[in-house]
């Protein structure tokens, strides 16, 4: 987990500044109460709202980047609440947990490899009065992805979940084999599951390819949203035969009792899910109100 010292090494006058946007109350009370998990060495650290280290006890280095890093971190959580509005429905679909805990959510922040650049970030929501005596009782809300240097986002950001549907599930095949007594049972699932996320992750990137990485609503005549809207809607069938097959799998481990591992398959499931809502309110959601838009002004 390098993800302080990654950080450390970031300029914040050098970072791109952030565009206005409008948040509405729930995304403000995110913003309010958004409290950041940092991995320093081999120790996750969980920060306040304002940068206190609430566990465990820091370190040298660890104190050294809080006191000199609050313009850094302000920054942060204020591009990371943008793109949870901007590129995400995790807030929106998980409003009821978190505004049932005041706004509280956690981020953690896992940097890949690109020099404190890009982060994978997963989010959970917790009850504020039991953070820290009862920390593992947080509910896992999903995750999203983040560039620091580059807020656009090609391909409605597509890529990103879509790549780590994928090298999830190498994982947790990798931990059926600690976690799931009589793995061998569940073979079938396994080999199912690993179809479907190949064809989704194989055939969507070749879509995504033949699409403009950005889509100029303005330019776009409204034949070709539609077959840009039924491109688009090809992946989501993609998404939901996975989705179908996952589920089936959970409650199967549900039936069998094993609770030793269907938390991970539940998680993943969150992810699915979350990735059809994504499609279904941010991309073809969009993509549709955008034609409806022309085929009255030609109407």
């Amino acid at each position: 987990m390098n993800e302080v010292e990654e950080l450390s090494k970031l300029d914040p006058a050098g970072l791109p500044p952030l565009k206005p946007i409008l948040l509405d109350d729930l995304y403000q009370s995110v913003l309010k109460s958004l409290h950041l998990e940092l991995g320093c060495g081999p120790v996750l650290y969980l920060l306040s709202p304002s940068y206190s280290v609430l566990n465990p006890a820091p370190d040298a280095a660890m104190t050294e980047f809080v006191a000199r890093g609050e313009r850094l971190l302000d920054y942060l959580k204020e591009a990371i609440v943008q793109n949870l509005a901007e590129y995400s429905v995790l807030v929106d679909v998980s409003s009821y947990f978190i505004e049932q805990n005041s706004g509280l959510v956690l981020a953690r922040l896992r940097e890949r490899d690109s020099e404190g650049r890009r982060f994978e970030i997963k989010f959970y929501t917790h009850e504020p009065k039991e953070l820290l005596t009862r920390y593992e009782d947080k509910i896992y809300i999903g995750r999203d992805f983040i560039d620091l240097f580059n807020s656009g986002r090609k391909y409605f950001g597509l890529k990103d979940p879509i790549v780590s549907l994928k090298a999830q599930f190498e994982r947790l095949s990798e931990r059926a084999g600690a976690k799931l007594r009589k793995a061998q049972d569940f073979g079938s699932y396994f080999q199912e599951i690993g179809e479907s996320v190949s064809e989704l992750h194989n055939e969507s990137l070749l879509i995504l390819q033949s699409l403009p990485p950005h889509l100029d609503f303005g330019k776009l005549a409204g034949k070709d949203l539609i077959e840009i809207n039924a491109q688009y809607r090809t992946i989501n069938h993609y998404v939901i035969e996975l989705h179908d097959t996952v589920a089936e799998f959970e409650t199967l481990l549900r039936y069998k009792e094993r609770s030793d591992f269907v938390r991970y398959v539940t998680k993943y499931k969150k992810d699915v899910t979350n990735l059809i809502s994504y499609f279904n309110i941010k991309v073809n959601g969009v993509i549709a109100q955008r034609i409806h838009a022309c085929k009255s002004k030609h109407g």
